[in-house]
């Protein structure tokens, strides 16, 4: 269908584009849904001037689109690749003072020792819940 507007670079009105599209393959019961299509995608432009439709299409318009589309590709890859250098800098920047060293995996399993005798202390408190005298009180 977009080619019909290419060849021609004229103004057509829906029942034209009817008897067209099957000449270039579209059956002319969807000749309606695949403009509707092409216009929502703005491949087709669409104007009513009194109370007709036309439609029109025209190679530069194509070409200008692709062109838009193309910068606004590049600078979406060029702020991603921005913001992929400022991402790898803070990264670096947070492992100073984290180089693996002796003192270092000490001090990680002292943690991890410290953070397995805090988890068995609190189940022997939940044990002793129970038997707690402000529990206890409230009970009775």
């Amino acid at each position: 269908m977009l080619q019909i507007f290419y060849d021609s670079q004229d103004f057509f009105l829906l029942k034209e584009l009817e008897k067209s599209g099957p000449k270039k393959g579209v059956i002319s019961q969807s000749v309606k849904d695949v403009i509707q299509t092409l216009v929502d995608d703005d491949l087709v432009l669409k104007d009513k001037i009194g109370t007709s439709v036309y439609f029109w299409s025209l190679p530069s318009t194509a070409g200008n689109q692709l062109r838009t589309v193309h910068q606004k590709h590049e600078s979406d890859l060029k702020s991603s690749k921005k913001r992929l250098a400022e991402l790898a800098d803070q990264c670096n920047a947070l492992k100073k003072g984290r180089e693996e060293s002796d003192e270092r995996e000490e001090a990680l399993e002292e943690l991890k020792a410290i953070e397995l005798k805090y988890k068995e202390l609190k189940d022997e408190m939940g044990q002793f819940a129970d038997n707690d005298p402000a529990t206890f009180e409230a009970m009775s």
